[in-house]
């Protein structure tokens, strides 16, 4: 079995890691390797999916709504969205899924943060539209740096949810931090985390990022990157190989 990454940046990301320890513990033969694309990478990429070439492949920042538009099909998840982070070929067709969405409702619940709390998400792009979607359900209120791209992934996704000023903090609120905004240690604007009952918080690094840092000085409950990703990557895994993931293993290769 043959997967790639296909992002800009990639060079920090455990995917690799944790997809070569799954395609292990399952005794699956194969390989899976980041390869950093831009938009004409990724369209040579989804006809490698398409063709065989490829067997599937994960789509990472800032790649997501890209691929949504080189896909052949896609699941009900993607097209809400309007964003996908997975392909699999598929009876000679490249298809697409959102496989960020049930991640984000698996670390929610295994994370205890509060399932009746208002939601601030921050962020416009395809991380950001899977938020909305796994969390449609709930008070939501979105800030983005560009107000007008906030309110035009409302009407994309069909969230009932309100724009808020970037930097507004909301008291009472899960934060779902769904920018790059930690990636390189910078800090979330003051107050947000402060405000706060909860953080999932989607960027990760080497070392914790600033926000998740500041979420257990206060006691708060937290999801971090690696645990989105995990849990991503499970859904990602059973789409192309058919079995259950080897969660165990690939936590494991996660750190």
């Amino acid at each position: 079995m043959k997967l790639v990454l296909l992002g800009d940046p990639v060079e920090h990301s455990r995917s690799p890691a944790i997809h070569t320890a799954a395609l292990d513990a399952s005794g699956i033969g194969g390989s899976y390797v980041a390869r950093r694309v831009d938009r004409a990478g990724m369209v040579s990429a989804v006809a490698e999916i398409r063709y065989g070439a490829l067997d599937g492949a994960n789509v990472t920042m800032p790649h997501k709504e890209t691929a949504f538009s080189l896909v052949d099909r896609v699941s009900e998840h993607g097209l809400r969205a309007g964003a996908i982070n997975t392909i699999a070929h598929q009876s000679g067709m490249a298809a697409g899924d959102n496989t960020d969405i049930d991640g984000l409702r698996m670390v929610w619940a295994a994370a205890a943060l509060n399932t009746e709390a208002p939601i601030l998400i921050l962020g416009s792009g395809g991380a950001a539209a899977a938020a909305l979607v796994a969390l449609a359900e709930r008070r939501i209120s979105i800030a983005a740096r560009t107000p007008e791209a906030a309110e035009a992934l409302l009407r994309r996704t069909r969230v009932d949810g309100g724009v808020v000023e970037w930097g507004t903090a909301i008291a009472g609120a899960v934060v779902v931090n769904a920018t790059p905004i930690g990636m390189s240690g910078e800090s979330l604007p003051v107050g947000i985390i402060e405000a706060a009952v909860g953080l999932v918080d989607l960027p990760y690094a080497a070392a914790p990022t600033p926000a998740v840092v500041s979420a257990g000085e206060h006691g708060m409950p937290f999801a971090d990157g690696r645990d989105v990703l995990v849990a991503q990557a499970a859904a990602s895994f059973e789409l192309w190989a058919g079995v259950a993931a080897p969660l165990q293993a690939m936590r494991a290769a996660a750190t």
